[in-house]
């Protein structure tokens, strides 16, 4: 017994080896004593495990999955349960061994029997627990199942589903209240043109703006004027702020690459790959979720933008609306935290010496420092056009990677359409950054340099400080009980 054990069992069971052997033993048992009834015998228990093996690879039972994730996505260090319901849907009974299968990272894959001992209308429930320290989205599943034949001489294993994605959205961490929540600009209020009698409807309303809701549109100021009227008292109540999210290679790998090629890392994607991402992004994804939370709460319109004035999720496989810049609300601020899921580093690396050398050679050129030949460029007129359609409406918040003292110079002017201009600038050595926070500092800006050891909290508080205030290097502390270090 101990020899046949060691055969493979995804092809005959102990018993489907056992047969095999008895039945070549049987045929040269025939061959030399001349039996024919030997022969028959040995034909027969060969044969009976081939049509075993034939049966259990063409005749598949048919089942339905249904799985559903609770939260539908959660936080990192949050615990998502799973909900299995099993059912056979075609002809056959009998029982099976059936797993569930999952990425590394969450740990021995859960295995039952099917049908379960609680079985109710012909479908079995299953429920299990999940955890990821890392954003990302990841395939649960599929259902894989061990069939063998009535007689117990063939095994085979096959997923009876497609399996379902998990998103692990990254956690907000709890910012301090700071004066930065109150800087709302004048919120997009602007002069009417006065005609010679003016009414209290010139005072209240202002020329339409691309993005405005249709419902705000005052129709008696807008056949007065000849052209759509907005009113204008409503936006007070709601302030708007724009955060960009640099998500350039080149801007968060600086000085992160060795000899023998990259060391960013990431969580594993849809299809099993990482993401490509830094420690220095992966803090810039954090702050990104906890500024846009901290700001929802306190009832800001959101608007996200990347460096080229894109779309700033319009990459992210996880994203629900790719395009989509405005978020409000619950709602908005769940639509963010799925979009930064699986969000990863874009474009192509460049060292300190070729963004030096490309610098020179642009401003020779006449193309825009910080970028190649075609494609959007960062900080570039495109930019500085969305930032502008929206100008003092509310604050603006850069989360920056390493720039290099072009691109600071190039991104100074857009803090001249705010009040109030706020930057992150995240670099592995803080020392890297004193001449690009000087020009943003010059430009207007309100700049803080941080490391990806720097706790967030103290990087937001140090805005109130003009960005002066030392970063020690301190745990974060997540929001929520599930969601602590």
């Amino acid at each position: 017994m101990a020899l046949i054990d060691r055969f493979p069992r995804h092809i005959f069971t102990s018993r489907g080896w056992g047969l095999l052997g008895a039945g070549t033993v049987f045929l040269l048992a025939a061959q030399v004593m001349g039996r024919r009834d030997l022969l028959t015998l040995a034909v027969l228990l060969l044969v009976l495990p081939l049509l075993a093996l034939a049966g259990t690879r063409v005749l598949k039972p048919n089942f339905q999955v249904y799985r559903e994730f609770s939260p539908a996505s959660v936080e990192t260090a949050a615990t998502a349960t799973v909900r299995l319901a099993v059912a056979r849907t075609g002809l056959g009974s009998g029982h099976a061994l059936m797993e569930e299968r999952l990425p590394a990272r969450f740990g021995e894959s859960p295995v039952f029997r099917f049908p379960a001992r609680s079985a109710t209308g012909g479908t079995s429930r299953y429920e299990y627990h999940l955890r990821s320290a890392k954003r990302g989205q990841f395939v649960i599943g599929p259902v894989t199942a061990e069939f063998s034949d009535p007689f117990g001489l063939s095994l085979h294993r096959h997923a009876i589903d497609d399996g379902d994605i998990l998103t692990v959205t990254p956690a907000a961490v709890e910012l301090p209240v700071t004066g930065l929540a109150g800087a709302r600009g004048h919120d997009g209020v602007t002069a009417t043109r006065i005609r010679a009698n003016p009414s209290d409807d010139d005072v209240m309303t202002r020329e339409y703006r691309h993005g405005d809701p249709m419902r705000r549109v005052h129709w008696a100021a807008t056949a007065r004027h000849g052209q759509l009227m907005v009113r204008q008292e409503e936006s007070v109540t709601t302030p708007e702020a724009t955060i960009i999210l640099d998500q350039r290679l080149a801007a968060f790998t600086r000085g992160a690459f060795s000899a023998g090629g990259t060391s960013h890392r990431g969580a594993a994607g849809p299809d099993g790959h990482e993401l490509v991402t830094s420690d220095t992004f992966e803090w810039a994804v954090t702050a990104a979720m906890s500024i846009g939370a901290h700001l929802a709460e306190r009832n800001y319109a959101l608007r996200f933008l990347d460096a080229a004035g894109e779309p700033a999720f319009q990459h992210s496989p996880s994203a629900p609306e790719p395009e989509a810049e405005e978020y409000i609300g619950t709602s908005g601020l769940q639509s963010i935290a799925e979009s930064l899921a699986a969000i990863q580093l874009t474009g192509h690396h460049h060292g300190r010496r070729d963004a030096r050398e490309s610098s020179s050679s642009s401003r020779a050129s006449g193309r825009h420092p910080s970028g190649g030949e075609g494609g959007p460029q960062p900080f570039d007129d495109r930019l500085m056009d969305k930032l502008a359609a929206h100008r003092m409406r509310g604050p603006i918040l850069a989360i920056l990677g390493n720039l290099t003292p072009a691109e600071a110079r190039a991104l100074t002017p857009a803090a001249g359409f705010t009040a109030n201009a706020f930057a992150l600038v995240i670099a592995e050595r803080l020392q890297e950054l004193e001449g690009v926070l000087e020009t943003l500092r010059l430009g207007g800006w309100r700049a803080v340099a941080v490391t990806p050891a720097s706790p967030l909290p103290a990087a937001w508080a140090a805005f109130d400080a003009d960005g002066a205030a030392p970063l020690a290097a301190a745990p974060d502390v997540r929001r929520g009980s599930g969601a602590r270090r």
